[in-house]
């Protein structure tokens, strides 16, 4: 079984799978008489196909423990994926590039407190994994007819630790 290391998540290194939701560095203004600041246009939300529609939803997530076996990721061909945590505890990102086989080797990464990431549409990840604690998520995705589900199962599993 292949290990897959964790990255730490920057925008730089996530920049192909789609954006980081987190305060510092992005651009914001001062709003509501100057007592509240936007940090403003995080990400480009995605709802493509008949009578799509962005759709705000709220889970909340059991943890996992590391090392983890990666079996399986998945994408939705019709929109973005949100996860906006409501909580400091950290959470795994899985992503993995397209490649003519279908899904490539995964890449893994750990949230810092305050992040958060919206997955690009058509994009493979892994599932919501809270690393420490079970963990509430804001979730923006796209709603609206057609599966938007696609799912593949790796030959042999990747253990991400």
């Amino acid at each position: 079984m292949k290990t897959i290391p964790i990255r730490p998540l920057t925008r730089e290194a996530f920049a192909p799978f789609g954006e980081v939701l987190e305060t510092e560095g992005a651009a914001s203004f001062s709003i509501n008489a100057g007592k509240c600041m936007r940090y403003h246009d995080l990400a480009r939300i995605e709802a493509t196909g008949e009578k799509a529609r962005p759709m705000i939803s709220l889970l909340r997530a059991e943890h996992y423990a590391l090392p983890l076996e990666l079996t399986m990721v998945e994408r939705h061909p019709f929109g973005s994926q949100a996860f906006i945590p409501l909580s400091s505890n950290p959470f795994l990102v899985v992503v993995a590039e397209e490649t003519d086989q279908g899904p490539g080797e995964p890449i893994a990464f750990r949230t810092a407190p305050g992040q958060g990431v919206n997955i690009g549409r058509n994009i493979w990840h892994g599932i919501l994994t809270p690393l420490d604690a079970t963990s509430d998520f804001a979730v923006v995705d796209r709603g609206g007819e057609g599966l938007n589900l696609e799912e593949h199962f790796y030959e042999k599993p990747y253990l991400i630790k």
